[in-house]
């Protein structure tokens, strides 16, 4: 079986309709369907169309890059929080500890019963 080639003008066609279809909420899988193309044919098209000319769902695509970059960024500045306050919470538990010890270990002021000679 020959494989079916699609001329340019006709991947133009069936992009525009898979940008219909999508803005009325279709799935890709059935948008690829409907075009007569595997959901990879349909996904390569967008990605080449993208490269051509501005695509509006390629500018979303863009940010949405830019916002998972940006996230890992965040997450890296978070474990690096995270770790100075783990560091931070240690050292205060063994100060507490240490004041805690100290304070067994010592007779309480004001509470000492002083023996007093009788007169």
């Amino acid at each position: 079986m020959k494989k079916q080639r699609h001329t340019e003008a006709e991947i133009a066609a069936k992009l525009e309709q898979a940008d219909n279809m999508s803005a009325q909420g279709e799935l890709q899988g059935d948008i690829a369907k409907a075009l007569g193309v595997s959901l990879m044919t349909y996904h390569r098209w967008r990605k080449a169309s993208r490269g051509a000319a501005p695509h509006p769902a390629g500018e979303v695509r863009n940010t949405e890059l830019l916002d998972g970059r940006e996230q890992i960024r965040q997450i890296g500045e978070l474990k690096l929080e995270n770790s100075r306050l783990r560091r931070l919470v240690t050292d205060l538990l063994l100060e507490k500890m240490t004041l805690e010890e100290r304070l067994h270990d010592r007779p309480a002021r004001g509470r000492t019963v002083e023996k007093t000679s009788p007169r």
